[in-house]
């Protein structure tokens, strides 16, 4: 074992050489436009839509704007039913248009929303549900189609986790009535920040445009009270240079996450995620969880444990959203209401995994883990 002079961080960006940066901000200095649907956007979008097979791709300038916009877009009110194992900014989205979120257990398998426990929930003030593809697992996205469509509700996809995963051969953006993905820097594909709403038609696509300028539908006409959510150029810039890299990265981030499954197999007290076969994964998250009766320590002493040795792991997702001062007060957000939730956000706790990580850090992390 030894300890790295240095932090490592539990994730880290790609980023492309410099000198290729500095020739595509010539462009943009050239053509001195800055946002607004410039060159370099244009093409992200066209880019994207063929790299993930989807029909249109809206840039946004983070993945919570998409995620407001997208709620925006198809009109969502009442009440939304939706994970508490994520990021904040899940429930934030629904918050901020006023929605009330209703939070229901996941199952234990992917840590994703648990179709049955959703179908239970459903009242006559629900209009939607707004699952997680957790760490880029595929949701029951079958089950929950079903359901939305029994009950005739919206079915928006926090897929923020899962750019370029594939399910069966089909993009896991494609699901759903929309799907929202961030490109925040410590996502798998970074454009610094930013964000995109995936939809099948073209005059969604445009309504999402129209919501993210403002309202603007020419120089002198607003249809709708939108806001300021558009992707600028560097932004843009930043990912069609990413997009040159992605098998590369992509390929580093599975050598990583396949040297720890191998590692990790077999210990006492650690479990892992199984890897659906029919799956092409990016390996965004590594997770383990932590069953502190046969590991002999709990997560956060293995937490504080492993940043002893400079190793920044991080517990993705605690607390649960739903013990938030804003949210715990809700119907269902008690812990008793969610019981696997509870358990897997004492548990779980995501190891470094980044394209610049070295092997030899992945052998020393299950060395330390180990001791």
């Amino acid at each position: 074992m030894f300890k790295p002079k240095h932090p490592i961080p539990v994730t880290q960006p790609f980023l492309p050489p410099l000198p290729e940066v500095t020739t595509f901000m010539q462009e943009i200095w050239d053509r001195k436009w800055l946002t607004n649907s410039g060159a370099f956007h244009k093409e992200l979008e066209a880019h994207l839509a063929r790299y993930l097979d989807v029909p249109y791709v809206a840039l946004c300038a983070n993945g919570t704007l998409a995620l407001v916009i997208a709620l925006q877009v198809l009109r969502v009110t009442g009440e939304v039913i939706t994970t508490p194992f994520s990021f904040v900014a899940t429930s934030h989205a629904l918050w901020w248009n006023n929605i009330r979120p209703v939070f229901v257990d996941i199952e234990p398998e992917f840590c994703n929303l648990d179709p049955e426990k959703v179908e239970s929930a459903i009242t006559p003030k629900t209009t939607g549900i707004l699952p997680v593809h957790v760490y880029g697992h595929p949701c029951k996205v079958d089950r929950l189609q079903e359901i939305a469509d029994i009950y005739g509700l919206h079915l928006i996809y926090d897929a923020a986790h899962a750019f370029g995963v594939r399910m069966a051969g089909r993009s896991l953006a494609d699901f759903g009535d929309l799907s929202v993905l961030s490109f925040h820097a410590t996502k798998a594909f970074n454009t610094f920040e930013g964000g995109a709403i995936i939809c099948h038609d073209a005059r969604t696509y445009q309504r999402i445009n129209y919501l993210k300028n403002f309202g603007f539908a020419g120089e002198t006409t607003v249809v709708a009270p939108g806001i300021n959510a558009k992707m600028n150029e560097f932004q843009a810039g930043m990912g069609l240079l990413q997009l040159q890299y992605m098998d590369e990265i992509l390929a580093k981030r599975k050598a990583i996450a396949h040297r720890y499954m191998a590692l990790l197999s077999g210990i006492d007290g650690i479990s892992l995620l199984t890897p659906d076969p029919g799956v092409d994964y990016n390996h965004a998250y590594f997770p383990i969880f932590v069953d502190a009766a046969a590991f002999g320590r709990t997560r956060d002493d293995l937490y504080a444990h492993l940043k002893s040795y400079n190793y920044l792991c991080r517990r993705y997702f605690y607390p649960l959203i739903s013990s938030f001062n804003m949210y715990k007060s809700l119907p269902g957000a008690e812990p008793s209401n969610l019981p696997t939730a509870t358990r897997v956000a004492e548990e779980v706790l995501c190891l470094p995994i980044f394209p610049d990580l070295r092997l030899e850090h992945v052998d020393n992390i299950v060395d330390i883990l180990s001791s």
